[in-house]
């Protein structure tokens, strides 16, 4: 980036003692997954494109890009997404310099936390495990959270950053802080027009991040590109898929009926949702925050894309193997007065599957294809501190 070179060069020919632009520079103190910013963050010349990647004609029809939650004054661009990558993984954004936004959704893990509740700036845990960001861009009501509170990402932004337990800071005391960076100015100076630090800006950068982590590079897309995008995928064998993989997408997509909640090929769903989990729930999600009763037990449905590596699953990270997941829904569906239409019957009681040991696997192989390994191992969307 322009600026953000101009200013290493200038730091370079001064002579002052610094740190180094450089990966290996012997001052950058590491701490958990990110750093104590001592150093300048290590970036490409010219930035990675994400505002434009090359996503195959399924993930571009009209259908799909009406998912997109991005609003009209804050699109994805390139500099605006570096300069939200380099927030994302700076531990400069948490009261003592400790933590990251990446300390909680890790690249490796799909964007997710691998221990059940995650540990705030001080070693307290937040109260819900850490959802994968995977695909965040595509949820159609734009909603963030499990229990739906934050109207948009960029409302979610500052919610970690704010949050007694996660991060422990204020966005004045944010501002400030990173006012005294350097680094920083160059970097919003690209991404907005001018040096101006300001809360409104931090947001809007971290949401243009978090939404330009697509996935499109899995084994499901390698045999999905072969058809053409209306076709059903689970009418069809995918020539590269194995034969237990090909009988769980047609599980998937026919009697299991999982594509009621995670039909699109963002594999999302459009809202929240009652999936079952407990007669009485502790913690009531939506409706614990629109006090509306007939929404108590509903919580985000996020994308499946990247689920074998973001486990545990659901709000709370009860199961810890994809496999329990799928045995929830062949045996294990609560009648709740709220659970949702896609889980009952016609006579209105839960619908469990009832899977055979031979179906449970070949769902679980399904659901394996939608690994991606570009966004696990992606520079675009790794820690630039490194």
């Amino acid at each position: 980036m322009k600026n953000y070179l101009l200013l290493c060069i200038a730091l370079f020919c001064s002579g002052m003692v610094i740190q180094s632009c450089s990966r290996e520079s012997a001052d950058v103190e590491l701490i958990d997954s990110g750093i104590s910013a001592k150093g300048l963050p290590n970036l490409p010349t010219s930035p990675f494109n994400y505002a434009n990647p090359s996503l195959p004609v399924y993930l571009t029809a009209p259908p799909i890009l009406a998912q997109r939650n991005a609003p009209a004054d804050n699109p994805v661009t390139n500099y605006g997404a570096t300069l939200g990558r380099v927030l994302f993984y700076d531990t400069n954004l948490s009261k003592k310099s400790t933590k990251s936004c990446a300390s909680c959704h890790q690249q490796a893990f799909s964007f997710t936390d691998p221990a059940q509740f995650s540990t705030g700036f001080a070693g307290g845990l937040t109260g819900r495990n850490s959802m994968s960001l995977i695909n965040a861009g595509y949820y159609p009501n734009g909603r963030f959270f499990w229990d739906e509170r934050a109207a948009s990402a960029e409302i979610q932004a500052s919610g970690p950053i704010t949050h007694p337990v996660e991060m422990g800071m204020t966005m004045p005391e944010l501002v400030s802080k990173l006012q005294g960076i350097d680094h920083y100015k160059p970097l919003f100076k690209d991404a907005f027009g001018s040096e101006q630090i300001d809360s409104a800006r931090i947001v809007r950068a971290l949401a243009q991040f978090v939404r330009s982590i697509v996935s499109y590079q899995t084994k499901y897309d390698a045999g999905r590109s072969a058809f053409p995008p209306n076709q059903n995928p689970g009418q069809v064998n995918f020539a590269n898929f194995t034969v237990q993989e090909n009988q769980g997408k047609q599980l998937f997509f026919g009697v299991a009926a999982c594509a009621r909640c995670h039909g699109t090929e963002t594999f999302t769903a459009p809202g929240a949702r009652n999936n079952g989990l407990d007669l009485v729930f502790t913690d009531n999600g939506v409706g614990a925050v629109t006090g509306n009763a007939a929404q108590n037990g509903q919580f985000k449905t996020p994308s499946l894309r990247g689920i074998e590596l973001s486990a545990p699953y659901m709000h709370d990270g009860r199961f810890a193997t994809l496999e329990e997941v799928v045995e929830h829904y062949s045996t294990g569906v609560k009648n709740h007065p709220n659970l949702s239409i896609e889980l009952r019957n016609p006579n209105g009681t839960p619908r469990n599957l009832n899977l055979n040991a031979s179906e449970k696997a070949a769902l679980v192989a399904f659901l394996k294809t939608l690994t991606d390994t570009g966004i696990a191992t992606d520079p675009k969307f790794s820690n630039p501190f490194f």
